[in-house]
């Protein structure tokens, strides 16, 4: 068996070029012919690099896994029956752990909704992939590649991704750019824009709290109770009124205040009994506070004088926290720790309140620093230094609401 090493080598020229160097026996034509056959079979859903692997096996060629990075079928070209597919995708919302019993046996399952350029689909989590839904594993925003999956239709009819025992879960993808993945400000719908076309479709918003309406309950035909609220969101183009259903009601509760800008992923739109056009949140719909997605940068990028910097990161010493004086006299609180991502590693110097926040850090704890600056540290080495505007979130303590 021979084996080809790739490094950065994806492209469909170069793998023949590859094998052929390591197999001259084997000819371009006759490569090129069987990657035709392959790529008929799978009907354009699997790359002509991961194609290339399979008939490169083929004529004893093996192709290495651990360099080679095969490129990723896009979400609107999945059908349901698929197995082994890996999808990489902007979360977009996260819905938390539920138990349920299935074939006389309690499993765990969880699901996230995911976006790419060609559109957004549900990932469904089982058993022991479910904990990826916790808020100190994925949050929303984050890019995340699911591998070893398998497609269904589900509830709703549309395409969905399963990852099961054999599937995995990258939180922290190498090679994939945040930019090349819509935000759920590109994905979302202008208020003035939702019209009658969209009766019974699903759709993203992003406005303010207008006016609340008192909830209410109703009976439903097997005599339980159910209950409802309502809100009036608007954007620059117009308002629109939301009906909340059942337990979303109170998930929503904390965040439902007057002024409050929220974002809401996968509603329903409708038609009101009085013509006009409303959206309802049911259980397939993630309602949260709108916050605003910056790029953060890896540590080994960070240099000194860069400023309005935001990074994400794992403590790995816990924070001495001590008082010191300025140059103006005052004493204030200053925490010192040192952090870490997949690039490296800093020291942060948290200032005043931000240094009160990280007082009672623990080691692995994963937090994001925003608007921060680097500056020259001991030993001329980079730190991250925080100011009056800069903030500290600590994300194994956030709960991500859906």
């Amino acid at each position: 068996m021979f084996v080809v090493v790739l490094s950065d080598m994806t492209d469909v020229d170069g793998l023949i070029d590859a094998i052929v160097s390591k197999n001259p026996m084997v000819s371009r034509d006759k490569l090129l012919k069987r990657l035709e056959e392959e790529r008929k079979k799978s009907g354009g859903l699997i790359s002509d690099e991961v194609l290339l692997r399979m008939v490169a096996a083929e004529f004893g060629v093996e192709i290495s896994h651990e360099t080679f990075t095969p490129s990723t079928p896009l979400i609107a070209s999945l059908v349901p029956g698929l197995n082994d597919v890996t999808v990489v995708g902007r979360v977009i919302a996260v819905f938390p752990a539920k138990i349920s019993d299935k074939k006389n046996r309690r499993v765990r399952f969880a699901s996230m909704i995911v976006a790419d350029k060609s559109g957004t689909m549900r990932v469904v989590l089982w058993n022991d992939k479910a904990e990826f839904a916790d808020p100190d594993k994925i949050r929303v925003g984050q890019i995340v590649r699911f591998s070893h999956g398998y497609t269904k239709e589900g509830r709703l009819g549309h395409v969905e991704l399963h990852i099961g025992e054999k599937g995995e879960v990258d939180a922290n993808p190498k090679g994939f750019k945040a930019d090349d993945y819509p935000t759920i400000k590109e994905l979302s719908t202008k208020i003035g824009a939702i019209t009658n076309a969209f009766k019974n479709k699903r759709v993203n918003l992003i406005g303010e709290v207008r006016e609340i309406f008192q909830e209410s309950t109703f009976e439903r035909k097997d005599k339980t109770i159910g209950k409802v609220a309502r809100f009036i969101l608007a954007d620059e183009t117009g308002e629109i009124p939301v009906v909340v259903w059942n337990e979303k009601v109170d998930e929503v509760k904390e965040i439902l205040k007057k002024g409050f800008k929220l974002q809401v992923v996968n509603a329903k739109a409708k038609k009101a009994l009085n013509g006009k056009m409303e959206i309802h949140a049911d259980n397939e719909t993630y309602i949260d506070l709108f916050k605003h997605e910056k790029s953060f940068q890896k540590i080994a990028n960070l240099k000194e004088g860069m400023k309005n910097v935001n990074v994400e990161g794992e403590v790995i010493t816990k924070p001495i926290l001590r008082e010191v004086k300025t140059s103006r006299n005052e004493t204030v609180k200053l925490a010192v720790f040192e952090i870490k991502d997949e690039t490296g590693r800093i020291w942060v110097s948290a200032w005043r309140k931000n240094a009160e926040k990280t007082t009672n850090l623990k080691l692995g704890e994963k937090i994001i620093i925003k608007n921060a600056y680097v500056k020259k540290g001991f030993g001329d080495q980079p730190e991250i230094s925080t100011r009056n505007t800069s903030a500290i979130e600590i994300l194994s303590r956030t709960r991500i609401k859906t």
